[in-house]
């Protein structure tokens, strides 16, 4: 005969089994989502991620056009819809945001009721998984900037067009537009030599889609907003930041969503998975090549060099 005790401990694992194959079964919301949102005038990218938080409730992370990656507490589902609330980040003054969605086979649609009360529309699809060379063939160094001119760059807005190059280096006195490489990469190697002064903050986009922060923070604590982090999404695992006006370089590898950072001359993130995009990105299609940018909008940096590596093409048979 079995004992109380012993009936009791048989019962436990087989709640606890129930639980766990319960959990286990997928939401077909759950995952990283690549989004569009059509906001004032414009297609603008964001991004969403829907996990579970043990057994049944969703929770997740939310990417605007701007700003860091930021928590959802619940996202609430009824039917195929679903819903969540996000306190504002960098929007003007108003209510919490919005966000209100379907899903529709493999496609997400909805709203977005923005701090003013205004609504936009917005569509997306799950990010993809994009492919990793665990051993890239690596073709010749080139320089991306010729220490002469922009040739080979543009401005996002040339009516905020503030970059010139003076004394061999590229530069925006303030903040302007960014500038952005006329030709696109999927997987390389970027090094970069640069310099800010005093309470400066910049940063360089990978693929025009994640952000490298370029800031003035040496001395504090690492953070995924501060110096060497890919911008709300990775911490550096230390500060490597040099004080403001001294020369620093990164070396930065990034292949498939891995990417490793070398900041002046120290591995601060080593073969990391960027989750998604980054606030100020210029869209949200991670399955394309995409240029460097630089942002230029935010305060003044200059780049005495610029350099990438990209992977020879597969050759044809």
């Amino acid at each position: 005969m079995i004992s109380t005790s012993k009936r009791w401990a048989v019962l436990g694992i087989a709640l606890l089994l129930s639980s766990l194959t319960f959990a286990q079964k997928a939401n077909p919301l759950e995952g990283r989502w690549d989004l569009e949102v059509e906001f004032n005038g414009k297609t603008v990218p964001s991004w969403l991620e829907i996990r579970k938080s043990g057994v049944a409730t969703l929770i997740g992370r939310y990417v605007s056009y701007n700003g860091s990656a930021r928590p959802i507490a619940e996202v609430v589902t009824k039917d195929n819809g679903f819903s969540f609330v996000i306190p504002r980040q960098w929007e003007p003054e108003g209510q919490d945001m919005k966000i209100e969605g379907k899903l529709d086979g493999d496609a997400l649609s909805g709203t977005m009721t923005y701090t003013d009360g205004s609504v936009h529309s917005w569509e997306g699809v799950k990010s993809p998984k994009i492919p990793y060379n665990e051993n890239p063939d690596w073709g010749e160094t080139r320089d991306l900037f010729n220490g002469k001119n922009l040739y080979g760059w543009h401005n996002s807005d040339i009516r905020k067009g503030e970059w010139s190059v003076k004394d061999g280096l590229l530069t925006n006195s303030k903040p302007g537009s960014n500038l952005i490489t006329n030709e696109k990469f999927l997987d390389f190697k970027l090094h970069a030599e640069f310099r800010f002064p005093e309470g400066s903050n910049s940063g360089i986009y990978l693929r025009g889609r994640y952000e490298v922060q370029i800031a003035d923070n040496a001395g504090l604590e690492p953070s995924d907003i501060y110096f060497g982090g890919i911008y709300g999404f990775l911490e550096p695992n230390e500060n490597a930041a040099k004080p403001a006006n001294e020369w620093q370089t990164y070396d930065i590898t990034l292949i498939g969503r891995r990417v490793t950072i070398v900041a002046n001359g120290k591995t601060i993130i080593s073969d990391q998975t960027i989750p998604g995009i980054t606030g100020g990105a210029l869209d949200s299609r991670e399955w394309e090549p995409g240029p460097i940018m630089i942002q230029g909008d935010h305060g003044p940096v200059e780049f005495r060099s610029l350099k990438i590596t990209t992977v020879k093409p597969p050759q044809s048979k």
